[in-house]
């Protein structure tokens, strides 16, 4: 699969004279997220009882999801990839960008940067064999999923996370954070030149 032209898509779906300063194609930080947004249609988060089961469950069978657990598990596997309370900037990020169940195919993160906004978009659907044109129409199903002003990003900045180089962390003004990576084998100029846009001022 080529490099798709996310930048010229990015470019139709910003407003009207709004510019985008950087781009790259990204992924959410494995480990432990911030919690998702306040959802009345779900229970409350369990206590320590519950974190304790839910990690035996989990390290029981992979396929029962016990969020408490969960979180615990990535804590221990892969660290903190984001904090802040139910309802703040990054809880909404990650939220904005999970796969809706089912997931039945594989969507890029894309991160962009205007002179206004740092937005957050997933590509249209992508094949793991794919020819020019499943390209083009992933790169034409792009769309924003979340958004915030610049004067929400208190800061930016790429660094060592154990033996990745390459790990952008976002923090908003509202004291939460959420972390971004890319393969090892794969260039991090993209997220420097986000963690750049996003700190000029």
């Amino acid at each position: 699969m080529a490099d798709l032209d996310y930048p010229a898509r990015l470019a139709q779906l910003v407003e009207p004279g709004e510019q985008v300063l950087a781009v790259a194609k990204t992924g959410i930080a494995q480990g432990a997220l911030p919690p998702d947004p306040p959802d009345p249609q779900r229970p409350e988060p369990t206590r320590a009882g519950g974190v304790i089961s839910g990690v035996l469950l989990n390290l029981i069978s992979p396929l029962v999801s016990f969020p408490a657990g969960d979180r615990l598990v990535d804590r221990i596997t892969h660290g903190v990839a984001g904090r802040g309370a139910p309802g703040s900037a990054a809880s909404t990020l990650q939220y904005a960008r999970r796969p809706v169940p089912p997931a039945t195919s594989i969507k890029d993160t894309i991160l962009a940067v205007t002179d206004k906004r740092f937005l957050v978009c997933e590509s249209g659907p992508l094949k793991l064999w794919s020819n020019r044109a499943d390209d083009e129409r992933a790169a034409a199903g792009t769309t924003i999923v979340w958004s915030a002003s610049r004067a929400e990003v208190a800061a930016a900045r790429v660094g060592w996370h154990r033996l990745n180089p390459k790990r952008l962390r976002v923090d908003f003004t509202d004291g939460s954070w959420l972390a971004f990576t890319v393969p090892i084998a794969e260039s991090g100029t993209p997220l420097r030149e986000i963690a750049a846009a996003l700190s000029a001022r």
